[in-house]
């Protein structure tokens, strides 16, 4: 299996690039954010992820751990595949999906082509939990890098936040979905001491709580 690739940008298409290693060339695709940062002649390196089938082999190209392990997260879901999941990758940064998802915002994620309403609850009903999971650092039963997919993300300050909630008895995807607005809302950098501070106040909003905002 292929895992990465480094050498010269040999030429740059819609949905897809040719990466020249060592006078071969290999036919890539990525997501619109991907592929953007590629021009024709300029050094580059990616991470692969390998798609093996019966009558092809695909690779799919990422700029870094963070998106691919969002590609392989959203190709989880049921009805998602590649081309789905890059359309969602060039239509939502990392972050930006992970705020869609712990907010249950299906309006975001329906701006990807190919994603329509049913579809797009179907992938916040999938993931919100996985992806709780994954800002406590659990790798739950996902697969993939638990750092990369939420901590990354959302920030040190916010998975901490995250995970001061939990230990206060919040359910973890509730958690995550008050600190992702919270965020939002005060902005990248905000302290951890403000984000719960701003994530309890969601929680008792009663936006998010009710029967279920405990364990």
């Amino acid at each position: 299996m292929i895992a990465r690739l480094k050498g010269i940008v040999d030429s740059v298409a819609e949905g897809a690039a040719v990466i020249d290693v060592g006078g071969v060339g290999y036919l890539v695709f990525g997501s619109s954010r991907t592929l953007g940062r590629l021009a024709a002649g300029e050094a580059a390196s990616l991470h692969i992820e390998t798609h093996v089938r019966e009558d092809h082999i695909h690779l799919y190209g990422f700029g870094d751990v963070l998106e691919r392990d969002w590609f392989r997260l959203l190709t989880t879901v049921q009805g998602v595949g590649a081309k789905v999941a890059l359309a969602i990758l060039s239509a939502l940064a990392p972050d930006e999906l992970l705020r869609a998802v712990a907010a249950g915002d299906k309006g975001a994620v329906t701006r990807a082509n190919g994603v329509g309403p049913k579809l797009a609850t179907r992938i916040l009903s999938e993931l919100k939990d996985k992806v709780g999971a994954l800002a406590l650092g659990r790798m739950g039963d996902v697969g993939t890098d638990a750092s990369a997919v939420g901590v990354d993300a959302l920030g040190g300050a916010g998975a901490d936040a995250v995970s001061a909630l939990v230990n206060l008895g919040y359910n973890p995807s509730l958690a995550l979905g008050a600190v992702a607005k919270a965020s939002g809302d005060l902005g990248a950098h905000a302290p951890v001491d403000a984000l719960i501070r701003a994530g309890l106040k969601e929680l008792g909003s009663g936006a998010l709580a009710g029967a279920e905002a405990r364990r």
